[in-house]
């Protein structure tokens, strides 16, 4: 990530934040943000699962939605997070499962949060699917820690979360969650955060990322990679290579609607990749931080504007 795509993403996000621009892009953009999300439905987004399992993808699979009001939004996406896990059994996918805390009700009542989050991961259990506790701007990353620990120490250990490279915390945390045997999704980080918490300089941000990405791979721990950037991509291949370790000791991650070629060449290569299949009306968010993270993804959609 360079200077100026940094600069270029926390602009976005600002200008994204603005209720005014919300509120047009709601009204104009779901056709665009189209690109980005695998339909309105569970029904929708598990035939495009079927799509990328037949070439080799593996999934995991996201109902949109965070920053909810009220517990009774929470109780909603509980629900169909329930019934989501049902579509992935009962169709045989090869698919995970992606959650928000805060869409469960954390920001709300931490405790019914829990619950709910609870219900989810007990019901995937039963069906032998794993659920990533998505990791979400700086104020919830220590709750939602403690949320996959509690579930460990449940004994619902089919649940894992994320960690970001850009936050100043991130290199005791990954020494943690590795000694605690809980796994993880190693991400750059997409959220505006102040310099107090996370590295501004993009560089820094590398460099974390690549230590954490090692740290796994020398102590011989599965872990996610989740990354478009070809620099990462290449030197995590490689620095296998080197140290003898097999392609079968990590998955690649990449989004839904980005980079679809190279995640089936990926494939095709012999390497673990996992796309990240988001569904649901809530899309303006995830939308925003997809454009945000560079300056490509703008102009991918500007284009289709005027076709």
């Amino acid at each position: 990530m360079s200077i100026g795509t940094e600069m270029y993403r926390k602009t976005l996000l600002t200008v994204a934040g603005n209720k005014a621009v919300e509120n047009l892009s709601i009204k104009y953009g779901k056709k665009l943000a189209g690109k980005f999300i695998a339909g309105s439905t569970l029904e929708e987004a598990l035939e495009e699962i079927r799509v990328l399992n037949n070439k080799g993808i593996m999934a995991t699979l996201d109902h949109l939605g965070e920053g909810i009001t009220r517990l009774s939004e929470a109780a909603l996406y509980r629900d169909e997070y329930i019934r989501l896990v049902e579509g992935i059994a009962r169709q045989g996918a090869d698919s995970n499962v992606s959650l928000k805390p805060t869409q469960m009700g954390l920001a709300l009542d931490p405790e019914e949060g829990y619950r709910n989050i609870r219900s989810v991961a007990a019901q995937a259990k039963l069906h032998d699917l794993f659920v990533r506790i998505d990791m979400e701007d700086s104020p919830f990353t220590q709750a939602t820690l403690d949320i996959v620990r509690r579930l460990h120490a449940e004994g619902l250990d089919n649940t894992g979360t994320v960690l970001q490279a850009y936050l100043h915390r991130t290199e005791q945390d990954t020494r943690d969650m590795i000694r605690e045997g809980i796994r993880l999704r190693l991400v750059k980080g997409a959220y505006k955060e102040p310099a107090a918490v996370a590295y501004q300089n993009a560089s820094e941000v590398i460099d974390q990322f690549k230590s954490m990405i090692r740290q796994h791979l020398d102590q011989g721990v599965y872990t996610a990679v989740a990354s478009h950037d070809d620099h990462i991509i290449s030197w995590t291949k490689q620095y296998a290579r080197d140290r003898g370790i097999s392609p079968d000791a990590f998955e690649f991650q990449m989004l839904y609607g980005l980079r679809m070629s190279e995640q089936e060449r990926l494939a095709r290569e012999g390497y673990r990749i996992r796309c990240y299949v988001p569904y649901g009306t809530m899309w303006y968010p995830y939308y925003t931080r997809r454009l945000a993270e560079k300056p490509a993804n703008l102009w991918m959609v500007v284009k289709n504007m005027f076709r």
